[in-house]
């Protein structure tokens, strides 16, 4: 970025408006819209010195920067959005879906049809959906046909080739399924109520119109016209009946969009889920893929998400449930506000059958992001995922981290100490090759964790360099400086050192410290490198504490029967084996303790036993 354009940045308009960055080809890097465009602009690079990961290759590449002023907040979210769906710039996160959903459309035609379609056109037809699938979308267009007098052929009807006499009925008419507007028996008002009452019924607002055609049908029955008011019933009965099917989530008749967004950051891409709850009841859910997610907050992808679906949304609900919160909730809720007309309400339940209801969304969205990746993994078992590629960025490192190998000591106050290896490859772990290590360098009580780490490394590289197993391609220690300085040493010790990189992870700040370098090196937390240094980490650390918890058990469980005479370690584990604790050997009959341990073991277990009860005891 040249200082020319730093000038232009700061004589940048303070005013609403969307912002553009453009390479030094004129080709579109990224999309931006705020409030002030000369504050938002600014705040993208900050110290030129503190850039970090996506922020460090944008503000590189940008050599223009074009703003677009709007009058309003509301103008420049639409405009940003649309700009982003037809030029889908690099470096903002990308929406896709995984297939083509299905809509049911209303024609802008006189006597609008009702048709299935998966592309919508601006040509002021009206869409419903999307549906998650296709069977969805096929039962509520076959119950709009079965319940409402609906024309299904292709006929030009406007008023002149009706009036002219053009046209005949045809069977629909006869068996009831259509009311004849193409030969002028039903009037284009009327057909225009029916359409009304599709539209409440397509956006889930069974409640209301069943009310509204209870009405007319008993007005009808008053006047006498029973044929008319039978046929209202049937519809009330159908309509209740196709209500009956939907999930209740909640007794009050209310509107509700549910969102929730999970990251898979390994594979830099994040799922967004929304259910659409109309009346109390769940008539639908979609889902889309976030790509290019590095760097961006679970706020800012519900965020785009949200804004992405709220300019294209033909029905605004009373209230907005969000499992995360969004980057600019207040924005968000006055945009909807507009479009809706009344307040909108936009909510993250905290306690209670709200927040149960949006962990429910939330075990959805990660169900959709794990099958997105699974597809990926099947579709390449061998590729590189994002993240590996990332940290290879990130660290700068001379060859992918396809395999590491992540180190950690683990003891209770000095006793017991072990120590982890486990083995990340492309990202995921192998457990079959995780190793556990007794630390035997200390003396029982003695805590040296530099000491341990030592052993540990020096013990793994010993046994790799005299088998000639697989070297790794990044080594992880699990501490900061002191434990690095340790790894580092052990393998000068075994003559390996400098055929890997090996880095230390400090667990307070995640700062990645690299031999011989006093500064360490910060990675964008929200970065997929870190995460995955950091699941390696925490996957080590577990494994160590499961280490020492399996033998101060296994200790503990036969410490008191190693007092006994004639009781050693075999002994113990198959007594423990045989009644389950210490407890139930002591109270265990002679003649089941001898069957297992002989004879004379078992009186030596009752004399112990007998010795430990309480004087008098009889």
């Amino acid at each position: 970025m040249t200082d020319v354009l730093w000038q232009k940045i700061a004589s940048l308009p303070t005013s609403h408006g969307v912002y553009q960055f453009k390479d030094a080809d004129g080709g579109l890097l990224y999309v931006g819209k705020a409030k002030n465009i000369r504050s938002r602009v600014r705040s993208h690079f900050g110290k030129r010195e503190q850039l970090e990961g996506r922020h460090k290759v944008l503000y590189r590449k940008t050599s223009e920067v074009e703003v677009i002023l709007t009058d309003t907040e509301a103008e420049a979210l639409i405009l940003e959005n649309n700009l982003i769906k037809e030029q889908q710039p690099r470096y903002n996160i990308n929406l896709r879906d995984d297939k083509s959903y299905p809509y049911i459309c209303i024609k802008n035609e006189p006597f609008p049809r009702i048709l299935p379609t998966r592309r919508l056109i601006k040509d002021g037809s009206r869409y419903f959906g999307p549906y998650a699938d296709v069977g969805t979308m096929r039962r509520a267009l076959r119950a709009v046909h079965n319940i409402f007098q609906l024309r299904t052929c292709s006929l030009n009807l406007s008023p002149e080739p009706i009036a002219a006499g053009k046209y005949e009925t045809c069977l629909e008419y006869h068996i009831k399924n259509c009311a004849g507007p193409c030969v002028g028996h039903q009037s284009a008002e009327d057909y225009d109520r029916t359409i009304k009452r599709i539209e409440s019924f397509l956006n889930g607002k069974t409640s209301s119109l069943v009310n509204a055609l209870q009405e007319t049908m008993q007005r009808a029955a008053r006047e006498l016209r029973f044929e008319e008011a039978a046929l209202l019933r049937n519809q009330i009965a159908a309509i209740k009946s196709y209500a009956e099917q939907q999930k209740v989530v909640t007794t009050q008749e209310v509107d509700r969009d549910l969102f929730a967004v999970a990251t898979y950051r390994a594979e830099d891409v994040a799922a967004a889920v929304l259910f659409r709850v109309r009346d109390g009841k769940i008539i639908g859910r979609q889902h889309k893929i976030l790509s290019g997610i590095a760097g961006h907050s679970e706020a800012k992808l519900m965020q785009t998400y949200l804004e992405h679906y709220y300019t294209e949304a033909v029905f605004i609900p009373d209230e907005v449930f969000l499992a995360t919160p969004t980057s600019n909730p207040a924005a968000l809720a006055h945009y909807l506000t507009g479009r809706r007309g009344k307040k909108v309400v936009l909510k993250v339940p905290q306690r209670g059958d709200k927040a149960d209801l949006m962990r429910m969304v939330e075990a959805n969205a990660q169900l959709v992001a794990n099958e997105w990746v699974a597809q990926l993994i099947r579709r390449g078992e061998d590729r590189i995922p994002y993240a590996v590629k990332a940290l290879q960025a990130d660290l700068s490192l001379k060859r992918l981290p396809r395999r590491m190998e992540c180190f950690d000591v683990s003891h209770l106050a000095g006793t017991g100490t072990v120590a982890s290896c486990i083995v990340f490859f492309n990202g995921r772990p192998r457990k079959r090759e995780y190793r556990g290590y007794k630390i035997r360098s200390l003396a029982e009580g003695q805590s040296d964790d530099f000491k341990a780490m030592y052993e540990v490394v020096r013990r793994r590289f010993k046994r790799i360099a005299r088998e000639s197993g697989p070297l790794p391609d990044l080594v992880i220690i699990d501490g900061g400086k002191g434990q690095l300085s340790s790894a580092v040493k052990a393998l000068e010790s075994v003559g390996i050192l400098g055929k890997f990189p090996v880095v230390g992870l400090a667990k307070r700040l995640e700062a990645v410290f690299f031999p011989g370098d006093p500064d360490p090196q910060y990675i964008a937390k929200q970065s997929a490198s870190l995460q995955l240094i950091q699941r390696a980490r925490d996957e080590a650390h577990r494994f160590a504490i499961a280490l020492q918890r399996k033998q101060r058990r296994k200790k503990a469980l036969h410490s008191e029967l190693l007092d006994i005479p004639r009781i050693g370690p075999k002994r113990a584990q198959a007594l423990i084996r045989k009644f389950g604790s210490v407890r139930k050997v002591k109270q265990a009959p002679l003649k089941e303790l001898s069957a297992l341990v002989g004879t004379r073991a078992a009186e030596s277990i009752q004399r112990y036993v007998a010795k430990q009860r309480p004087t008098g005891h009889s």
